[in-house]
């Protein structure tokens, strides 16, 4: 679902659009809100009402790591990056660990 693809889900499934607009943080800039939103979007049949929680869960963590650059376990990090398989962040930044910094240095 490219970004043209989520516009046009969410102008024919209002319901769906509604549900998910009342899940942006305050804190979250429109463009992290933008692939968040693409990520729950994408997910979201395949979760139930009841585990609404989970998703919004595992869409905050691979938000964190693509725009914070926070790791997690690598079942977690498995899982989150199949569920955003071809979501495409423009300008993602990019982030390096202390090991490869230092690596650099030598």
């Amino acid at each position: 679902m490219a970004g043209g693809d989520v516009e046009d889900f969410l102008k024919q499934n209002r319901d769906s659009a509604d549900l998910v607009e009342k899940f942006q943080s305050i804190s979250e800039s429109e463009k992290q809100w933008k692939f968040r939103r693409e990520f729950i979007l994408r997910n979201l049949s395949e979760f139930q009402d009841t585990n609404i929680d989970h998703l919004l869960s595992l869409s905050m963590v691979w938000a964190n790591h693509v725009f914070l650059g926070c790791r997690y376990s690598q079942d977690l990090m498995e899982k989150v990056k199949e569920m955003a398989e071809d979501i495409e962040v423009e300008d993602a930044p990019v982030f390096k660990t202390r090991d490869e910094i230092m690596k650099q240095r030598s």
